[in-house]
């Protein structure tokens, strides 16, 4: 379809596919923004396609650039698509504070032979195979002879070898024996979300009550390390002092760290906010405290408020949070783990920074009721598995109202539990030290399609197009 197109007409076509796509991708949005955000029902659906549009204009200009070069140099010009995507896929994690949600590689991370190349060139290198692939099947759809037959035998030939090597990686399993095991408690309190915004002193106190006899009772099964849900407390871990006092005498009761996730006001003039997780050691004092880097649009902070006044309803019932700035390590015994909090563990290098500074262990901690039944927590859970397999780490998932899980190295799922339903699992996890490639090169891959992409163009500039009759591309 792009072969031969106008600019317009191919950021028209790339637009539409890719408002077409997010729509139905984050429709979950609107849900959000309507049911507690106060928003009226329509502009609800205006935000959603808002939302789809801004994300539309990436693959919209992946369009743009593959029709100019397709018209200059033919149907050989596919064989730049994968690095072009890559670059504009990339692009949209960092642009405006970025907004990875479901990149293309993540469509493969449950074929696990295929997702291990992640572990060597991260979410974005999968998701240049995937490219690839696609690709070389539009391209051998449109040429004839020898050139097809190359181009299919390369292909199959690469996805052999990363799959093959991908199943070696698997079976060999040496992370699952490496390193000192832990056994992890999970809890999910699946406490409503209804109930968070309209607390009375009766609901905050069953709230407390339930995490604590939740924590004993993990702790009675083995659990070395307690890990509760984004903002799990019924009350600021600041604000409360009997809150507070109740956090730590469980600590020292128990005699395992806990991490707990709670609102952090840090006074001044104006007092400044956090969503924060705090880890309280074995004797009741505060270890470590992380404040969340990246905040979710629309949820903890308005992008550009100034032109879309009509979220003002969603403005004044928020408070905005400010950003944390550094990553910060989690102390476990002799051992560190590290945390992101809800939307931050789609954010591949933000994990990866954590890994370098020592992590030995990831976990991520959320609140995922605000979706109902969604499609969004089973995105969420399989974007953060993810970051395990990229990291050669085990990643534990505490989640108020689910999915809670443990997730092994290579992406396999250990354990996972179902969606609102209250539930405390004891798994066990591994501390480990080994990084992977992709710990160690970062995003080279997408660095490179962003410069293969400026060159194709550069070299493309001013060349008369070879495109003849025949079948659009």
């Amino acid at each position: 379809m792009l072969r031969g197109q106008p600019l317009l007409r191919a950021f028209a076509l790339g637009l539409v596919t890719g408002v077409v796509y997010f729509a139905g991708t984050v429709y979950w949005t609107g849900a959000v923004l309507s049911e507690f955000g106060g928003l009226p029902g329509i502009l609800a659906v205006v935000a959603v396609l808002l939302l789809s549009l801004y994300l539309a204009i990436y693959p919209a200009v992946f369009a743009v650039i593959l029709s100019q070069l397709i018209a200059r140099a033919g149907a050989s010009a596919l064989l730049l698509a994968p690095p072009i995507w890559v670059a504009s896929e990339f692009a949209r994690g960092y642009v405006f504070g970025g907004f990875p949600w479901v990149p293309l590689g993540n469509s493969q991370v449950t074929v696990l032979p295929v997702v291990q190349i992640a572990s060597v060139f991260g979410v974005y290198g999968v998701s240049l195979l995937v490219a690839f692939v696609n690709a070389a099947i539009a391209y051998a759809l449109l040429e004839p002879g020898r050139a097809r037959i190359t181009v299919v035998a390369s292909v199959a030939v690469l996805l052999i070898a990363a799959a093959g090597w991908g199943t070696w990686r698997i079976a060999d399993g040496s992370l699952t024996r490496e390193g000192t095991p832990i056994r992890v408690g999970l809890i999910q309190g699946n406490v409503a979300q209804e109930e968070k915004l309209n607390l009375t002193p009766q609901i905050a106190r069953r709230i407390l009550t339930t995490y604590i006899a939740m924590t004993r009772d993990a702790v009675r099964r083995g659990a070395q390390y307690v890990i509760w849900p984004e903002s799990s407390t019924p009350f600021g871990f600041d604000e409360s002092a009997i809150g507070q006092q109740a956090l730590r005498d469980l600590a020292r009761e128990v005699r395992v760290p806990i991490l707990v996730g709670s609102d952090h006001i840090e006074k001044g003039t104006p007092p400044v906010q956090y969503n924060s997780a705090f880890q309280l050691s074995p004797d009741g004092e505060t270890a470590a405290i992380y404040n969340k880097m990246h905040l979710v649009p629309f949820g903890e902070f308005i992008p550009l408020q100034r032109w879309i006044s009509f979220v003002a309803p969603l403005v004044k019932r928020f408070l905005p949070f400010a950003e944390g700035k550094s990553v910060i390590m989690l102390p476990v015994g002799s051992h560190v783990a590290s945390t992101s909090i809800c939307y931050e563990v789609v954010f591949p290098a933000l994990v990866r920074q954590a890994v370098n500074a020592g992590s030995e262990l990831l976990t991520t901690i959320t609140n995922d009721g605000w979706y109902g039944h969604s499609s969004a927590p089973y995105q969420h859970f399989e974007l953060a598995s993810m970051r395990a397999i990229e990291q050669g780490r085990y990643l534990a998932r505490a989640a108020n109202t689910g999915i809670s899980g443990l997730i092994d190295p290579y992406g396999r799922v250990v354990a996972r539990s179902g969606i609102f339903e209250q539930v405390g699992m004891v798994e066990e996890a591994r501390f480990l030290s080994t990084r992977t490639i992709y710990a160690r090169i970062g995003d080279v891959v997408s660095y490179a399609s962003i410069v293969i992409t400026l060159v194709a163009l550069v070299m493309m500039r001013g060349r008369p197009g070879a495109l003849g009759p025949g079948p659009r591309a």
